[in-house]
């Protein structure tokens, strides 16, 4: 079973993409900001990060930068899924390393086919 970081600070969203991700018989953990993603995925090594955009102490454009710049988690698929949704956002997250970038409101399969392919790469 894959273990999927879902990053949000919006915990009603935070819920949502963690239910349609458990829902396929994925194990979800949970972090509501960057900071706490930081730490949780140098100590629980996930399989891929669900990552919102904006957030408190450290933005998801912040995490992603961070990741990339570290060997051990260089190649980590992270999926943004976020309200901000303009085509620089878009070409921000991709230029940073984003695998794919989900814009809010989605669809519950969209998000999930995203996943399933880059965990099956």
């Amino acid at each position: 079973m894959s273990k999927i970081l879902v990053v949000d600070d919006v915990k009603t969203e935070l819920e949502i993409i963690c239910r349609i991700l458990q829902d396929a018989g994925m194990d979800v953990i949970r972090a509501g900001d960057g900071e706490e993603a930081i730490a949780m995925i140098r100590k629980t090594h996930p399989a891929l990060v669900v990552l919102d955009v904006v957030m408190p102490r450290m933005n998801g454009f912040e995490v992603i930068r961070e990741l990339r710049g570290d060997r051990a988690t260089a190649k980590l698929p992270v999926v943004f899924c976020t309200h901000k949704n303009t085509e620089i956002d878009k070409a921000w997250g991709t230029d940073l390393g984003a695998d794919a970038y989900v814009s809010k409101p989605f669809e519950p399969q969209q998000l999930l086919h995203i996943v399933q392919r880059l965990l099956s790469a």
